[in-house]
């Protein structure tokens, strides 16, 4: 009772809060209900202004209406209609006019004939008009609308009107729920505002706010007199509250209070101290240059509210303790980012570098690093032979040792020499005092020393039993030399690093072997033929050998085939699995096949080769590999196109326009059971053809849809020679680190003209091969090449007599003049010829053999209407 008595009094905090909450919810109810009325007056009014406009233009435009009027009783007709709407309607009057505003109607019948109160001249002009009036049935909203005769003329008013009170009936009768609501809310309110009055009168003992006042302020004076830093923190981190030791100790800002302690530029161990809010007794931290003992203790053992409050006290007599503390840590932090920051590429000149990125000038002024020749290589070491300075870091770029790139032998009295026999870290102190140093290079040395480089630590790189090289730590602006503490921290780092270089060494090994295999199996050369102008470019993977590969393989008839492909993957296995691939395209090529059933066989093998290592379970399989293989004709100017899960082509036509054709993609190879599709394309000469691999056009940063079209943008401004648009697309589209190979080829197309081809229909008698070899007679003689008159008609007789008597018709015969003299000789048959030797008593078998002894190079194509046996003679 007595604290009931103590909160209504409002002496104490806690009563002048409990009497502010009740006012404020009591001006809170009060405001509720005004605001409810008002929405009640708003909502209707705006209801029967809706209400009786609707009403109006529903019975001026309802059937029969505009009629009535011209009625001879207007008010028989409409009065009865007009009654039956205000009733239905709810509304308090439906009233017909005229366009003078003679009533026809009203409920109250005793009025029909008179004037309409009200302003009926908007709605004579055609517009609807509502206006809120006050009535003998008080106060009312009205409704005038006009009624249009067939041509717009308005002939007469309807007016409806309601009153609001009608209305808003509905709503007045809700206002003692809402008052009862309110007088409810403002108990529940005044019984809350009386818990947290009592639960503040408790925790604030029946103060007043004199009292509380006073209080702060003297305990404000006691906590910026003392000598000792406090800092209350909450829960979270936040700063409550530092006095102005605290302040002075710490530097803290003005504005540190509400900002978290992480922010406030703190050192990072006494940061998350005070952050983590843990137990803490007499930690010393090095805070600028002095030494705090920090206490922390949390603040709500007792029952008060969460976080905690620490103690700051200066010792700075623990200086000394520290700094050989302080020392211990960077030693160790030395040595982490050693393990994190040496060694992040496969490259060993970079992985010296590190070293000495690292020991400068956090450990040494001056750091280099000498490595035997082979290692940079990815060789063995031979510890006879010269090292090589690999890297150098200093605080200066003027120090006189040895430049990046120097070969050095060193001297075995040297330091490096020792460490290099021994195998052990040599420690020199005094460089000065150090003659065995001074032999290695008399002159170099005095120099040294002149600079002011007084002590030395030389560690060998070792690998196991392998030594890979020396580092040298060089220091000369610290004025203290090294010591045995040290000697061992340049060890722990050397070996470090030693493992990091020798990963570099043989991953370039293997690198090495990869790209020598890799560029044994791609072609180094182009082989001669006319149909095509072609560039070529291979840019190798940074990440390591790839699987792309591409070749261009002259054809019979004057063809050429072009072909790209990729191999999932990279290293030795990738480079392998292609020259397997390259290898497999160059035998199917020589069988002359479509590109669809070349790449089917391409396909079963790929399908054979990752069955084979997922049985060893040696190796991943290979599943994934893709190709693209297109031929090219001159004489029809039509290319034939399959591939196989690779991006398709793109071609450049002579007006410069870039397009990809539509070339059915086809499954990856190794899939199988899935058919490949071809698409045919007609080329006009001078187009070209460019062909690629997906590192051209896909990333890990965008898709393969954006990077075609930034090839297409590229194509668009390249030169018109293969060359120009090679530089063009890898000057564009060339990334700063390829993650994958990129093969390239730029193909520009030729055609044969009419002159050059000469072709002749062949009846299947023997006597027709007379009348070929006369005609290609005097079409040699045309084409000048009178020499080869002679091998030519006895080539064409033994083919053209075989396809007639061991072939089926049509056959016809066609000579093309290229790089080569081609005869080709075509019939409907799909039997092949075979060379072979003809015994004494045989009477024939020696035509083929004849052939092959005369011709370069012979051999049978299938073609979809039986096969074509050609053979080729170089030109004079």
């Amino acid at each position: 009772m007595a604290g009931l008595r103590s909160v209504l009094s409002g002496r104490s905090v806690a009563g002048q809060v409990f009497l502010l909450h009740v006012v404020i919810v009591l001006l809170l109810v009060v405001a509720a209900v005004v605001a409810l009325v008002l929405q009640v007056r708003h909502d209707t009014t705006r209801e029967a202004r809706l209400r009786s406009l609707a009403v109006a233009e529903t019975f001026a435009s309802a059937p029969g209406t505009r009629e009535a009027l011209t009625a001879p009783d207007p008010t028989a007709v409409l009065q009865p209609r007009a009654e039956a709407t205000r009733r239905l309607a709810q509304v308090d009057f439906v009233v017909v006019m005229n366009t003078d505003g003679i009533r026809y109607t009203h409920p109250k019948p005793d009025r029909i004939g008179g004037t309409f109160v009200g302003t009926i001249a908007p709605a004579l002009a055609g517009r609807p008009v509502t206006e809120e009036i006050t009535g003998t049935i008080g106060r009312l909203v009205q409704a005038v609308v006009p009624i249009r005769d067939p041509d717009g003329k308005v002939v007469g008013l309807v007016s409806a009107g309601i009153t609001t009170e009608h209305v808003g009936g509905a709503a007045n009768q809700q206002l003692p729920l809402v008052l009862s609501a309110a007088a409810a809310a403002l108990a529940l309110a005044t019984g809350g505002a009386g818990l947290v009055s009592r639960r503040l009168l408790r925790q604030t003992h029946g103060l007043g706010p004199h009292e509380m006042t006073r209080m702060y302020e003297h305990h404000d004076a006691v906590l910026h007199a003392v000598r000792e830093g406090v800092i209350i923190l909450d829960d979270g981190g936040t700063l409550l509250l530092a006095n102005d030791e605290a302040h002075r100790l710490l530097g803290l800002p003005a504005d540190a209070e509400g900002r978290h302690v992480l922010d406030l530029g703190l050192d990072p161990g006494t940061a998350e101290l005070l952050a983590s809010g843990r137990v803490a007794t007499d930690e010393v931290h090095l805070v600028g240059d002095r030494l705090l003992a920090i206490n922390q203790r949390p603040t709500d053992r007792a029952g008060g509210p969460p976080g905690s409050v620490a103690t700051l006290r200066d010792s700075t007599e623990l200086r000394a303790l520290s700094g050989r503390a302080e020392t211990a840590r960077e030693r160790l932090n030395m040595l982490y980012d050693a393990g994190v920051g040496i060694g992040t590429s496969l490259d060993v000149t970079r992985t010296a570098e590190e070293l000495t990125e690292l020991a400068v000038p956090r450990f040494a002024d001056f750091c280099t690093v000498d490595l035997f020749e082979a290692v940079l290589g990815g060789g063995q070491p031979d510890g006879a032979a010269a090292l090589r300075r690999t890297a150098l870091g200093g605080i200066r770029k003027d120090a006189p040792l040895y430049p990046v790139g120097e070969q050095i032998r060193f001297v075995a009295s040297s330091p490096q020499g020792r460490s290099l026999a021994d195998g052990r870290p040599v420690l020199e102190p005094r460089l000065g005092d150090a003659p065995g140093w001074r032999a290695q290079d008399f002159e170099r040395a005095g120099q040294v020393v002149e600079y002011g480089i007084h002590s030395l630590i030389t560690v060998p790189l070792r690998a196991g039993a392998l030594v890979l090289g020396v580092v040298s730590f060089w220091r000369a602006d610290q004025p203290e030399p090294f010591d045995a503490d040290e000697l061992a921290l340049a060890e722990e780092l050397v070996a470090r690093a030693a493992v990091s270089i020798d990963n570099a060494r043989r991953y370039t090994r293997e690198h090495s072997m990869a790209v020598t295999l890799q560029r044994s199996l791609l072609p180094r050369t182009l082989p001669e033929q006319g149909a095509l102008e072609i560039a070529f470019r291979y840019l190798p993977a940074q990440a390591g050998v790839g699987g792309d590969w591409f070749d261009v393989l002259p054809l019979s008839g004057a063809r050429v085939a072009l072909v790209v492909g990729d191999v999932v993957g990279h290293g030795l296995h990738a480079a392998a699995t292609m020259g397997r691939l390259r290898t497999a395209v160059h035998n199917f090529t020589a069988l002359d096949l479509p590109p669809d059933e070349l790449i089917t066989l391409l396909d079963e093998l790929v399908g054979r080769i990752d069955q084979d290592e997922a049985e060893e379970g040696a190796t991943a399989p290979v599943t994934g590999a893709t190709c693209l293989y297109a031929v090219y004709d001159p004489v029809s100017r039509r290319c034939t196109v399959a591939r196989a899960g690779h991006p398709p082509p793109a071609l450049i036509r002579p007006d410069g326009r870039v397009e990809f054709p539509d070339v059915p993609a086809g499954p990856p190879l190794g899939l199988g059971g899935l058919p490949f599709e071809t698409a045919e394309l007609e080329l006009e000469e001078g187009s070209r053809l460019v062909l690629y691999t997906d590192g051209l056009v896909e990333d890990r940063e965008r898709d393969i849809d954006v990077g075609l079209e930034l090839l297409r943008e590229a194509l668009s401004r390249a030169g018109e020679s293969p060359e120009d648009t090679c530089r063009a697309v890898l000057e564009a589209r060339r990334p700063a680190r390829a993650s994958d190979d990129i093969a390239l080829i730029v193909a520009r197309t030729r055609a044969l003209t009419a002159d050059q081809v000469a072709e002749w229909p062949v009846p299947s008698d023997p006597a027709a091969v007379a009348e070929v070899r006369a005609a290609v007679t005097r079409q040699l003689a045309q084409w000048g090449l009178d020499e080869l008159a002679f091998t030519t008609e006895l080539i064409l007789s033994e083919l053209v007599t075989n396809a007639i008597r061991y072939g089926s018709g049509p056959i016809h015969v066609r000579v093309l003049r290229d790089r080569n003299l081609i005869c080709e000789v075509f019939d409907s048959s799909s039997t092949s010829p075979h060379l072979r030797y003809a015994a004494m008593t045989d009477e024939g078998g020696r035509g083929l053999f004849l052939v092959a002894q005369l011709a370069e190079r012979w051999g049978t194509r299938y073609v979809p209407a039986g096969k074509v046996i050609w053979a080729e003679q170089p030109l004079p």
